[in-house]
């Protein structure tokens, strides 16, 4: 039997090529490591808007493009490192209102501050008498889900009155929307039902965004047209009437945000992390930062009607004086704060080179969150506490895993 040694050599040569590419090419990360993938399901078109939303979400804008002239970041993903929470370099100072009366500094360049410029202007500085507080850049992933909660279910888990007499009281945030976000639903004195936000003072992911761009990158769209001012400065900076952003951009990225997947619980039949979660039901973590929700209606498929697990109620809950910053939005008091979503924990670290927790980052470590939880949350705190070594650990062990 003749044998072909060009064939032999051509199959030796694929053979090595394929070894070398699993050398050169590391493997696909796991679903429960990434948060930047599409929600499993979305048609090819959405795919497609969801492709177009994420350039939009990571595009780094420059003075050319609009960029400033005053500005906090460049781009959305300078941020929101890998769709998670925010490092140091991430926080943005917000000032001007003490109490549910409105922001009186807003003809001072309330309520974002600035600090960077492009060249021939100056970075804001705060205006004399105003408080503030400084606000790290929060999750994003999974943020369709919260979008969609009904208000109803919001309302039925506050407790303004603490009823049930467990010292938990959420209440909504209500605020003022603008009329260009279209908000829907029932208003008590004109204000919404509002949930995103440190201070949940924006309505929905459309405003959120259209802010972002304005106030944080000082990129002007037909919803925003005009730019920051720097009153301390006798710098009035005002828009030319021309949007800096197509409707399309921006509707893409909005698109993007709603349709990110959710972080994906790992380690989920791990008897520690088990154990862990059976703890912060008992000492009382669970009754703000709620283990389910569920979506309301949605014409996205793969989000209508689901159940899912982010660790949050939505509502403003009064954190005590060590998390009061003498600055608010909305109707929320000063140390009143969103309960803060619990998925992603466990990947943070990671993202952004370790642990900035609670709205400013302070907290080094989950355990300093958790000792951080006064007014509401201090009964928890001591319940934690108390908990023997291996109790905390275990905690510790489940909220990793989210």
């Amino acid at each position: 039997m003749k044998i072909n040694l060009r064939y032999i050599s051509i199959s030796c040569l694929l053979i090595i090529a394929g070894t070398a590419c699993n050398k050169f090419f590391p493997e696909s990360p796991l679903p429960d490591s990434v948060m930047d993938a599409p929600l499993h399901g979305l048609s090819a078109e959405q795919n497609k808007v969801f492709l177009e939303g994420a350039n939009a979400f990571d595009r780094v804008f420059v003075a050319g493009d609009g960029l400033g002239p005053l500005y906090v970041a460049n781009s959305c993903g300078s941020c929101h490192g890998n769709d998670n929470r925010g490092g140091l370099n991430t926080i943005l100072t917000r000032f001007g209102q003490t109490d549910s009366t409105d922001n009186t500094f807003l003809a001072q360049g309330g309520p974002q501050l600035q600090h960077y410029s492009i060249p021939g202007y100056q970075p804001e500085s705060l205006p004399v008498g105003a408080t503030s507080s400084r606000f790290i850049a929060p999750i994003v992933a999974g943020s369709g889900y919260l979008e969609l909660v009904d208000e109803a279910d919001i309302w039925k888990m506050s407790d303004p009155n603490d009823t049930d007499g467990d010292g938990i009281s959420g209440v909504p945030q209500l605020n003022t929307v603008p009329s260009w976000v279209n908000p829907k639903g029932k208003t008590i004195n004109g204000k919404y039902l509002c949930r995103f936000g440190r201070k949940a003072s924006a309505y929905n992911l459309f405003q959120q965004t259209v802010n972002a761009y304005q106030q944080d990158m000082g990129i002007t769209s037909t919803f925003a047209p005009m730019n920051a001012t720097n009153a301390t400065s006798g710098t009035q900076v005002i828009a030319t009437g021309n949007s800096e952003i197509s409707n399309n951009e921006i509707n893409a990225n909005v698109f993007y945000l709603r349709t990110l997947q959710a972080p994906i619980q790992r380690n989920i039949n791990d008897p520690i992390a088990v154990r862990g979660q059976y703890i912060f039901t008992v000492i009382g973590c669970e009754k703000c930062h709620k283990a389910t929700l569920k979506t309301g209606a949605s014409a996205i498929e793969v989000l209508n009607q689901v159940t899912f697990a982010p660790y949050t109620d939505l509502l403003l809950h009064d954190m005590g004086q060590e998390l009061d910053d003498h600055y608010t939005e909305g109707s929320a008091l000063s140390s009143e704060w969103r309960t803060t979503p619990l998925w992603g924990l466990g990947l943070a670290k990671k993202a952004v080179g370790g642990y900035f927790l609670m709205h400013d980052g302070r907290a080094r470590s989950i355990e300093d969150a958790i000792i951080l939880h006064g007014g509401e949350g201090n009964s928890s705190r001591n319940n934690f506490k108390k908990l023997p070594k291996s109790d905390k650990e275990a905690l510790i062990n489940f909220l990793e895993s989210l």
